[in-house]
């Protein structure tokens, strides 16, 4: 564990020497594109570091904010569609078995029941919300809805890590482990909020309906035989279409 920090610090010791350069606008971007597919350098530390550039004068912040919210919406709906179009072989692949199968209505059933406020805070957990992105894809959840919960998402998380440079740069000038710690840290303590008042307000309401904003998908015997598949599964019932709101 530690060799891996050591080798992410290493790394964007590196990359810091880039940062008066206007190159490093796409390193932020391809970077928060990249972990949002496949995890492997935590892109908040990236935005940071260009919001730590901007503080100097040496970038700007609202592009620094753009291409991070940009690079992060894109790698996320990449990793959607790669759920979405893996189809069943994917499925099968992953959740083998009826274990497999519990596993797959249990991401189901957390999306319909925490809705757009899940995106939002996995946007905030490195590889959770890799794991959220391509459920949602693989569960055929509405794209019209993950566009709408996860641009949201994606600028309050750009706009969180980036401004945590601008401002608090000096801390973390040197310290490249300890501004992902302080971004992680801060963030996990937001989705630990955002979770608790959720929970409390179940237990007060008694309220099982779909968190707002969620769309609930159509039924698979709405579907056809085929299975759920993207863009399709909408059939008239009685001059409506399922699916969308009435």
């Amino acid at each position: 564990m530690i060799a891996v920090f050591d080798i992410v610090n290493s790394l964007l010791d590196w990359l810091q020497t880039f940062t008066s350069s206007p190159w490093f606008y796409v390193v932020i971007f391809a970077i928060a594109f990249f972990d949002s597919v496949i995890p492997a350098v935590p892109s908040e530390t990236t935005v940071i570091l260009g919001g730590i550039a901007a503080g100097q004068g040496e970038l700007l912040i609202v592009v620094v904010l753009l291409v991070g919210a940009l690079g992060a919406f894109l790698g996320d709906s990449t990793a959607y569609l790669i759920g979405s179009r893996s189809g069943g072989w994917m499925s099968r692949l992953l959740f083998r078995g009826e274990k497999g199968e519990r596993r797959l209505e249990q991401a189901r059933e957390q999306i319909h029941a925490r809705g757009g406020l899940l995106l939002i805070t996995a946007r905030f957990i490195p590889g959770g919300r890799t794991a959220l992105t391509f459920s949602c894809g693989l569960t055929h959840q509405k794209y019209s809805w993950f566009v709408r919960w996860d641009a949201i998402a994606c600028v309050i998380w750009a706009s969180y890590a980036g401004l945590l440079g601008y401002f608090f740069g000096d801390k973390f000038k040197d310290n490249h482990t300890a501004a992902f710690w302080w971004a992680f840290g801060t963030a996990l303590s937001v989705t630990v909020l955002i979770e608790g008042v959720r929970w409390v307000r179940h237990r007060v309401t008694g309220d099982k309906e779909p968190a707002p904003g969620f769309e609930p998908e159509p039924s698979i015997s709405e579907q056809g035989s085929d299975g759920p598949q993207v863009g399709k599964g909408r059939a008239e019932q009685g001059g409506a279409e399922v699916g969308d709101p009435v």
